[in-house]
């Protein structure tokens, strides 16, 4: 059995004292890190600089750090109410200071987006990676350690710990570890809101050199709050609504448009009339290449499970059994409400939902006539930053170098897409980002790839779908002007037409001439009133004051780069009388009784702004 230990000091000093000062430490990406130990670890080796300390991670998450007053105001808040009590990771803090000593490194695959563009030390320790590869780097880098969070549970009196959210890498390289291809002490720390998740993670307490466990080191998950769906991304997700067979298997990446994929999937099973209607308004020349309702159903193979999977569940859609389960997933990361549903579940439905190891969800090798069965007529559904015009895609980092967040399984899933009879790859992509001004996220060309143009698949973004497999060079390029915005496509095009790989005769049919924000607003507007595509499809951890306020902040935030249209939003809310519900949204933010000629331009700023989000 294992070493129990209540101390993160004294298991600190157990794991230095069995494996010795060389320490190369894995660390399972997002949710499953065990904080206490792991900053115990760091503060042996900030203090004893003979010892060396390395950490292999992905995924390193954070509380959300505000800059501006505005954000402070709304988010502090929410920060104490959802993760007062979780414990900071003192490398990632010494990080973000250019403190990390010369004795500790850290080495990340994969980074929370965006958070760690600049900082030169994680920006020089990355490691680009295939996820499916992590766990091989990890094994010529001389792993001796990993620790965990995981569950508990008592059986006949023998403690059992489950691995939970994070089955991902461990699992493989449990397997390399039973196979004697590497030795290292498996340490793990309990955690009582984690769920136990039956299946392969699911392990004896002889597995372990140690676990910790004490009401001291109990700590909230992570639990970050769903973010709202806007037009922009429902729109992305009902155009891939529009691409799943019935009887078909779904993956789907992190973010907002997974939801909006799945309540498209929602709305299109539930009402199907509202589902066809909706789409001919959103693309009147281009219907949905699947529509029907789901008589068989999904099977889901995922990297990652979230909410949006358990939503899917309870609509009746994801129901095909592949060996008794409806979807396998590698690792798990959620809001509050996501963590409950797990710890509540019914044994035998939980048993439906088995946590896998990554080398399983983003491989076929092993297995793979199985896998091939399995898997028909998938399509996985994952995010990019920028697409080429002719189809390459940039998902992970920028041309000068600097890395957003990571290859991660992007790579694998398209891969497999090519790979199996009847699948498709859908890179979703919003075809444009606000800087001081809008700038079009479709280049002709960009100094970086992820995704390279001989695996374009399918692309799509707002303003519909473009299927780009085994089509020409102008082809390809005609399809992707139909789905760029229409405030670019003439650059675009001349572009296209000067390096010769588009007729100088082509010009862009008429009916995707008007693709603008406004149409597509006014498009999912009767769909958005009858409220089948709610702001949270599955739920918030904002209160409804909060909620009222997400989109007036982010009207705020876009007129902050343009000083006409600041005036504006100043000018509106100077000759308006806030209403009561304004006033309640007001007081959330501080701005009730204002008292600094700040505070009052605020309280006007925000004024305007909740007019226009009530408006819109």
């Amino acid at each position: 059995m294992p070493k129990i230990f209540t101390d993160p000091d004294a298991i600190a000093e157990d794991i230095i004292r069995d494996v010795g000062t060389t320490l190369v430490v894995g660390l399972p990406l997002g949710l499953g890190k065990a904080n206490h130990i792991i900053n115990a670890l760091y503060q042996r080796a900030l203090a004893d600089r003979s010892i060396k300390l390395t950490f292999f991670s992905a995924l390193t998450l954070e509380k959300p750090k505000p800059s501006s007053e505005l954000e402070k105001r709304f988010i502090n808040p929410v920060i104490e109410r959802l993760f007062g009590g979780y414990p900071d990771l003192a490398y990632a803090t010494a990080l973000h200071k250019g403190e990390l000593p010369p004795n500790i490194q850290v080495n990340e695959f994969f980074f929370l987006a965006g958070k760690w563009l600049r900082v030169a030390d994680a920006q020089q320790h990355y490691i680009s990676a295939n996820y499916t590869h992590a766990s091989s780097y990890l094994l010529t880098r001389g792993l001796n350690v990993i620790t965990q969070l995981v569950s508990k549970r008592v059986v006949n009196g023998a403690a059992r710990y489950s691995l939970s959210c994070n089955t991902d890498t461990t699992l493989d390289l449990m397997r390399a570890r039973n196979e004697g291809r590497v030795s290292f002490k498996l340490i793990g720390q309990v955690n009582s809101e984690l769920p136990f998740m039956p299946g392969q993670g699911d392990l004896a307490g002889d597995e372990f050199h140690a676990v910790l466990e004490s009401p001291e080191t109990e700590f909230p998950l992570f639990a970050p709050p769903s973010e709202p769906v806007n037009d922009t991304k429902y729109a992305i997700g009902l155009h891939a609504a529009g691409l799943v067979r019935d009887g078909g298997t779904l993956q789907i990446g992190i973010g907002q448009v997974g939801d909006a994929l799945a309540q498209g999937l929602i709305v299109r099973h539930r009402d199907n009339a509202a589902f066809l209607n909706l789409m001919q308004r959103l693309a009147p020349d281009a219907p949905p290449k699947e529509a029907a309702t789901f008589e068989r159903g999904l099977y889901g193979v995922s990297e990652m499970l979230f909410e949006a999977f358990l939503g899917l569940i309870d609509a009746g859609i994801l129901k095909r059994e592949v060996d008794g389960t409806i979807v396998h997933g590698a690792f798990f990361l959620g809001p509050n409400a996501f963590y409950q549903a797990l710890r509540d579940m019914a044994p035998e439905r939980l048993a439906k939902i088995q946590m896998m190891p990554v080398s399983f969800t983003n491989e076929l090798y092993g297995d793979e006539d199985a896998k091939r069965r399995a898997r028909v007529d998938a399509r996985f559904v994952n995010n990019t930053m920028m697409a080429t015009l002719m189809g390459a895609a940039i998902s992970d980092g920028l041309e000068n170098g600097q890395v957003v967040s990571g290859v991660g399984g992007q790579y694998n899933f398209v891969s497999q897409a090519f790979a199996l009879d009847g699948a498709r790859s859908i890179l979703t992509l919003e075809s444009t980002r606000m800087g001081k001004k809008p700038i079009s996220n479709i280049r002709w060309s960009y100094g970086h790839t992820t995704i390279p143009r001989h695996l374009r698949d399918i692309i799509v973004t707002e303003y519909g779908v473009a299927d780009l497999r085994g089509k020409s060079d102008a082809d390809v390029i005609a399809a992707m002007l139909q789905v760029s915005d229409s405030r670019f496509q003439p650059e675009l095009m001349q572009w296209a037409k000067e390096a010769g790989k588009l007729l100088k005769s082509y010009d862009i049919p008429a009916a995707y001439r008007d693709n603008v924000p406004e149409r597509i607003s006014a498009a999912l507007r009767p769909a958005r009133d009858a409220g089948l595509l709610p702001m949270f499809p599955f739920g918030s951890d904002f209160t409804a004051v909060e909620q009222r306020l997400i989109p007036a902040l982010q009207i705020l935030s876009a007129a902050s780069v343009s000083p006409q249209q600041l005036a504006g939003l100043f000018w509106q809310g100077m000759t308006r009388a806030p209403s009561a519900s304004d006033e309640a949204a007001l007081a959330r933010l501080g701005l009730d009784r204002p008292a600094t000629w700040a505070e009052r331009a605020y309280r006007v700023l925000v004024s305007a702004a909740l007019a226009r989000s009530g408006s819109a």
